[in-house]
């Protein structure tokens, strides 16, 4: 059981670790930014193509696939509209952060709900290194999710420190459902593929009404795009050495 509260710890606390960096960056300017969200663009579409999107097939079939990504689209849709008119100043911790960031950082809380569950579930099957492969397959896609986080908490103009602290709860609300998976493993096991292709479709709305746009601002948009694939390629090479 150590073994397994360590592995699930480690995996969740690797957003708040991929977000660290941004402790070193002194000036985030329009044209970093642009760069760095198409790497992480590159890197998120890759971890859910590769990782996420496959996961959920091995253990279900198209249509419980299809159904948790159109979910996943969905439910962000609809946090996205319910958000337009939403005043941040209401919210101590998070205020003077615009609509956008508050998407994204609710994107990824909510993405890593069932990416939790799934580390869990994986660990108390009991099967020989299953959980220990899946918590690093998933710590692997959480510490670039992290530094997007802090990236945009930063352009905000909120301290960097405050930017770490926000980016590593969206990743410790894994240890909850990780804990639910691990204790009722043969109860929740069939809901890890809903829960994977939720996270996927999620990330996907993400990637495609957010990031990517964002990213093409700048007057240079070619080198956010070759950003983007050495993202993709960078996450699936990761992906095929340790997947």
């Amino acid at each position: 059981m150590t073994g397994a509260f360590l592995g699930i710890v480690i995996s969740a606390m690797a957003t708040g670790l991929g977000a660290i960096p941004v402790l070193f960056l002194n000036n985030v300017s329009s044209r970093l930014k642009s760069l760095l969200l198409g790497y992480a663009s590159g890197i998120m579409m890759a971890a859910t193509t590769f990782s996420l999107i496959p996961e959920s097939l091995k253990s279900s079939n198209i249509w419980v696939l299809s159904f948790g990504m159109l979910l996943g689209t969905f439910v962000l849709n609809i946090i996205n509209s319910k958000t337009e008119n939403l005043d941040t100043s209401d919210f101590k911790f998070l205020s003077g952060v615009d609509r956008k960031t508050l998407v994204i950082v609710t994107a990824i809380t909510l993405h890593n709900l069932p990416e939790g569950l799934s580390v869990g579930v994986s660990y108390g099957t009991g099967e020989d290194n299953l959980g220990a492969i899946i918590a690093f397959a998933i710590g692997l896609q959480n510490a670039p999710e992290g530094f997007l986080v802090a990236i945009y908490l930063i352009h905000q103009k909120l301290s960097k420190m405050k930017s770490l602290l926000i980016a590593s709860f969206t990743g410790a609300v894994e240890i909850v459902t990780a804990a639910i998976g691990y204790f009722l493993a043969s109860e929740v096991e069939g809901l890890v593929p809903f829960g994977l292709s939720f996270a996927a479709g999620a990330m996907l709305f993400v990637i495609y009404k957010e990031l990517i746009p964002e990213s093409q601002e700048d007057n240079h948009v070619k080198f956010p795009t070759y950003s983007f694939i050495l993202g993709l390629l960078s996450m699936l090479y990761l992906t095929i050495q340790f997947g």
